[in-house]
């Protein structure tokens, strides 16, 4: 995703930590081959009769966006910095759109589904009608994101939500969500889901929040209890000595690292996260945060 500024693993089923199949060595990797399905409008409903039996059993899923950064920020008066970063969020994700959202999909031990692990789904986004900070459609542009190819197949957000509604991924208390200081993208995800603006009052996000993913696990706010960790994602995953799989700032292989960092991180830092986070209320804040 990228960071607010101005303006898969492989197809056989395996552990989402294990190594193999990045672009270290700085070859561009597809998508296809490291477990990670495109998904356009034409195969939007296909991709989610699949998705529907893999959620029975792989119930953690780790999401990630790619937005086109911050275009505004909101002015008057605040009660608090969460206040002012709530509106800052919400400002941005009302006038802008989501380009892209990975999900990859985990067991209970960090396993991931065989053939794919990530789906990655490509929204409708056009570069001459939609806003748009210019320096996260570069970075986008040279992560190989094919802006072209999302105006004239990308998803519709309606049919995409409605699909997701009736999936068993949301508004379940057996899925357990895994994301990475992720306050925008659960934006996004609401946007979609409610086909509304964002509430004017953060309580009401965070209990929209709560309605449509009970469960969050946030990486970056569970580094705290890791203190030897610190950075963004690809720091994080480079210190627990992770590879990632697919093209970096894409959201089908940001939201597979994620995923992949959460279990390495538990297995090496148990019992910290063996049990569910009751300050619910600090992580939601923590997700308003501005990333590094």
């Amino acid at each position: 995703m990228p960071a607010p500024s101005t303006a898969g693993s492989s197809p056989n089923a395996n552990s989402a930590g294990s190594a193999g199949g990045g672009n270290t060595n700085g070859l561009v990797v597809c998508n296809e081959a490291c477990g990670i399905r495109d998904v356009w409008a034409s195969n939007l409903e296909d991709e989610f009769r699949t998705i529907i039996r893999v959620v029975q059993k792989y119930n953690y899923v780790a999401m990630d966006t790619e937005f086109p950064g911050v275009v505004a920020r909101p002015i008057g008066e605040f009660r608090s910095t969460a206040d002012y970063q709530y509106q800052l969020l919400r400002c941005n994700v009302d006038l802008l759109k989501i380009i892209q959202l990975g999900l990859t999909f985990l067991d209970e031990h960090g396993n991931t589904p065989p053939n794919y692990s990530t789906w990655q789904f490509n929204f409708k986004f056009s570069l001459t009608e939609d806003m748009y900070a210019q320096d996260s459609i570069d970075l986008l542009t040279n992560s190989g994101i094919q802006f072209k190819k999302h105006d004239e197949e990308g998803i519709d957000p309606y049919e995409f939500a409605q699909l997701l509604m009736t999936s068993g991924v949301v508004l379940s208390d057996n899925v357990k969500w895994l994301s990475f200081h992720s306050g925008y993208d659960f934006g996004y995800m609401l946007k979609l889901l409610t086909d509304q603006n964002l509430p004017m009052d953060e309580s009401e996000f965070f209990e929209l929040l709560r309605i449509y993913f009970p469960a969050i696990y946030d990486v970056k706010y569970l580094m705290k209890s890791c203190k030897n960790l610190k950075g963004g994602l690809q720091e994080v995953a480079e210190q627990l000595e992770l590879e990632r799989i697919g093209p970096q700032h894409q959201a089908g292989s940001d939201s597979l690292l994620t995923g992949a960092a959460f279990f390495k991180m538990r297995e090496v830092s148990a019992p910290w996260i063996q049990t569910r986070i009751h300050d619910h209320l600090c992580l939601l804040r923590h997700l308003l945060g501005q990333r590094k």
